[in-house]
Formats: C-alpha cells, structure tokens, sequence
C-alpha cells in the first residue's frame, strides 16, 4: 500500500512541476526595458540566458530538418511563398517575419535587442545543428528527434522570452495577443501555428507528420516550460 501512494505522490509532484503556465513569469534575470543590456553581473547573466535560449531553439528545429519529416509551420509558409513569387525561402522568411512585425503595432509590441539576437543566433544555430546532428534512417528515431525538437524549442522559447529583452517576430505575436485576449499561452500559440500550417500548405509548401506534430505541441511545450521556470525562480 506504502509503495502504491508513494508513486502516487510521485506522480502528483510531477505533473504538478509539469503544469503549463497561463501566462509569462516574472524571473529574476527580467530587463527592465527591452534594451535593457545594463547592470553589471545580472546583465551578463541575462546575455548568457538570452544567447542560450537562441541556440537552443535553433538546434530544436535542426532536429525536425534533419529528419525530412516535416519542418515547423513557419518554414512551410516561407516555402510556399517562395513557390509562388520570385523570392528564395531565405528571402521568403524575411518577408514573413516583417509581415509579422506590422502586426505588432496593434498589440503595441515594441522589438529589442532580444528581437534582433532572434534573427542572427537562431540561424546560426540551426546550421550548427545541422553539422553536428547525425541523420538516422530508423522511423522511431526519426520520431523521436521531432519530439525532442519540439521540447528543445519550447524550452528555447520560454528562456529567452523571460529575458525581457524583445522577442522574436513570431514570439512577439504570441505574448502580444495573449496580453491583450488574455487567452493562455499555449492556446495562442497553437492558433498561431495552425494558421501558418494552413496557409503555407495551401501554397504549395511541403509538410508532413513532423509538421502536424509540431503545431500541435509546441503550444504545450511553451507553455510546460514557462511554468516550469516559474516555479523554478518563484521565492
């Protein structure tokens, strides 16, 4: 019996340390302002997270390109504007993300340094994943790199939006709808992914299980690892 409420706790501990947060928290490496590269040790701290979670991030969606099974929702819109227009998917992408940024005018998001950081570390960092993640022909390896791409993102994510310091276009499009709905995290987040799922395969862009899997969770994950910083930094 002893044993048998002993899991039961365990299993309680953990899915309560699990439980997606509804919104963003407050941590103690937070900028006061989205330039707010200033104040000695916590700065370099707050940089150091910053970069992390970038990399981080990028690394996730080099998991899910290595595969072949399907890239973020995100990628697939880039590609299927780049097959409709005269633009390559890099410029596709740029495209997108200042599509993007014009919607944050309403949210009124303001970028940062954290926004441009996005732009540079992410790509950076998902070409060093690609040079140093091997490739694996097993269908169960293959399914199982999407989903620690997946987890991999969603802890990227969250580490570097907590910094405070700007997010990413798609990012910022996220927290900026949250704050003004005051619809969870996860659930934005999810909508956001499905709409650019839709709207990259009714162009012609290519996606697969990796994709579907993708916009389903990555909501999840978010979400499961900003409540898991949160209770990690609470006092």
């Amino acid at each position: 019996m002893s044993d048998t409420n002993n899991n039961e706790n365990w299993l309680y501990i953990i899915r309560n340390f699990l439980k997606p947060s509804r919104t963003i928290p407050i941590t103690s490496w937070r900028a006061e302002s989205t330039w707010g590269l200033t104040n000695g040790n916590q700065s370099l701290q707050r940089f150091l997270l910053l970069i992390f979670g970038l990399t981080v991030f990028g690394i996730g969606e080099a998991f899910l390109v290595v595969t072949s099974l399907g890239n973020s929702p995100w990628v697939v819109l880039s590609e299927g504007i780049s097959l409709n227009s005269n633009l390559n998917i890099g410029q596709a992408t740029f495209f997108v993300s200042l599509v993007v940024l014009f919607f944050w005018i309403p949210l009124r998001q303001k970028p940062g340094f954290g926004t441009l950081a996005n732009i540079v570390v992410i790509a950076v960092a998902i070409e060093l994943g690609l040079l140093i993640i091997p490739e694996v022909e097993n269908i169960s390896l293959k399914l199982f790199y999407v989903l620690f791409g997946i987890l991999l993102v969603g802890i990227g994510s969250a580490l570097y939006i907590t910094c405070g310091l700007g997010t990413g276009p798609r990012d910022g499009l996220m927290t900026g709808l949250h704050y003004r709905t005051g619809v969870r995290v996860g659930r934005v987040r999810l909508g956001i992914e499905v709409l650019a799922l839709t709207t990259g395969a009714l162009l012609g862009g290519s996606l697969g299980v990796g994709t579907a899997l993708f916009a389903l969770f990555i909501g999840q994950s978010v979400a499961i690892s900003l409540g898991v910083l949160g209770r990690l930094t609470s006092k």
